[in-house]
């Protein structure tokens, strides 16, 4: 374990991003680390604002002789998904982070690393330290980005007085994103019916885990496996064939994560404890033939419990969950015939929790088509309501559309060729940004997102690649200056 990251370079912004490591910020819960921006703003004599749903706007005068230039606006996110992996002991809403270095990578112990997007907000924090030639700059720190996008909804229309922005939440060095998808939510919520125990009966923790799991954006197309998915099929196994009883599930944390872990409390008569055993490591193979190398370390374990229980789900409430969690789509639905290589539609069976006395299963839908993702939205709502659910459904954010002939992109494009001899790669993600939602509320802003590799992103395995982080934070300050070389526009 490394307690610092300033030996890294560029120093200024390895000294930030550990500062931010060791703030707890899960989404919702922000408070920490939007008071550290305002006393960074207060201790550089810096003006700043803040709306009613708490986003920060933190003002850089510009430099002598630029004052009249075009403001650039440095947009990140505050908060960060909070995973980690099971047996890690780590409290979100207290602990720091334990970072750790393996090769060019930083990396965070059993949790997630915050990268994305904590290296942004770095990066943003240390242009305020440096002395070079820039216009006005805005930095925009948006709250509540993973779970809602809530910050970039309710965004207050005269925060901001800047004509370019540069969102600096992508993941992949060398490539500029000029587009993204939309996303909505589909949640299905069931009345739980119970009965008493009968039978001679112990009680069973099954557990499946070992997935690579992941951003349901980015990598919805590696067939990384869904943790409910292949626990929803085991289930239907043992509930035709050996009458297995449920108590609980659950499964994932995130909207917006592939479900690396689920979980049931399940009861086995004595006697069929043998053919089950059985029948899970068949169906353990079974599923790590299907997905390949990334089930190389899929588990499925059947753990006896001390836990008593003395009501399990009825048999027609287990069968009508798990037929839903069998029936519900995951993965890409289209690809773009427009963009090649880019998923078009995807769907996310995110969770599945209890909550009091409701089962509630959660869904994520993206597509740069706003027709197509209703569609794939309507067909998991109609699976819901097939199955006797109330059905929740969140309209979320529009699609950001690309535009090939960003006067902001060609800058860039130009920097990046000067700078690092060859082309940025120029593309769409199909991950939620908040572009496209600001971009509604400030008509006009000309704007592209570009970031370091960061791997893993919403899942424990998340990684920073080291030696991206000076090519990138360098390619912000040399957009800013070109843009400032440009003089009044």
């Amino acid at each position: 374990m490394i307690t610092n990251l300033s030996n890294l370079e560029p120093k200024n912004v390895w000294t930030y991003f550990y500062e931010i490591t060791q703030i707890p910020r899960p989404s919702k819960h922000e408070e920490k680390i939007l008071n550290y921006l305002k006393e960074f703003a207060k201790s550089k004599n810096l003006e700043y604002f803040e709306d009613e749903v708490k986003n920060i706007v933190i003002k850089i005068p510009a430099t002598k002789g630029n004052e009249n230039v075009r403001t650039v606006i440095l947009q990140s996110h505050v908060d960060m998904v909070c995973e980690k992996n099971k047996g890690t002991e780590h409290d979100f809403f207290k602990d720091p982070l334990k970072l750790e270095i393996e090769g060019d990578w930083v990396k965070a112990r059993g949790t997630t690393l915050g990268a994305d997007n904590g290296i942004g907000m770095a990066a943003a924090l240390a242009i305020s330290d440096e002395n070079f030639q820039h216009g006005p700059i805005e930095l925009l720190f948006t709250v509540d980005e993973e779970t809602g996008l809530t910050g970039a909804n309710k965004l207050a229309p005269n925060m901001l007085r800047g004509k370019y922005m540069l969102n600096l939440d992508t993941e992949e060095e060398g490539i500029f994103y000029i587009g993204c998808a939309g996303g909505m939510d589909t949640v299905g919520i069931f009345d739980i019916q119970t009965e008493s125990i009968h039978g001679d009966y112990e009680t069973y923790s099954l557990y499946v885990g070992g997935l690579k799991g992941g951003h349901s954006g980015m990598e919805i197309s590696e067939r990384r496996g869904n943790a409910i998915k292949i626990l929803g099929f085991l289930l239907d196994i043992l509930l035709q064939n050996y009458n297995v009883k449920i108590v609980s599930l659950s499964g994932g944390s995130k909207r917006n994560a592939i479900p690396r872990e689920t979980e049931a409390n399940i009861l086995i008569k004595k006697d069929n404890l043998n053919d089950v055993n059985k029948i899970i490591l068949q169906y353990l193979a079974e599923v790590k033939n299907e997905i390949g190398v990334n089930a190389s370390d899929l588990v499925i374990k059947l753990e006896n419990s001390n836990e008593k229980f003395v009501t399990v789900f009825t048999n027609e409430f287990a069968n009508k969950v798990i037929n839903t969690m069998i029936s519900l789509p995951h993965g890409v639905v289209e690809m773009s015939e427009k963009i090649k290589g880019l998923v078009e539609t995807s769907t996310n069976l995110a969770t599945v929790v209890i909550d009091g006395n409701k089962l509630k299963i959660g869904t994520s839908q993206r597509s740069s088509v706003e027709s197509a993702k209703k569609k794939i939205g309507r067909t998991v709502k109609s699976i819901f309501e097939l199955a006797g659910a109330r059905v929740d459904v969140v309209d979320g954010y529009p699609a950001w559309q690309p535009d090939f002939d960003s006067e902001l992109l060609k800058i860039a494009s130009e920097v990046y060729e000067k700078n690092f001899n060859g082309k940025p790669e120029i593309k769409v993600v199909h991950a939620g940004l908040e572009c496209g939602i600001i971009g509604e509320k400030y008509p006009g802003l000309d704007m592209i997102s570009l970031g370091p590799t960061i791997t893993g992103a919403h899942s424990p395995d998340e990684m920073l690649k080291i030696s991206d982080v000076p090519k990138f934070y360098g390619l912000v300050k040399q957009i800013i200056t070109e843009i400032a070389n440009r003089g009044e526009q």
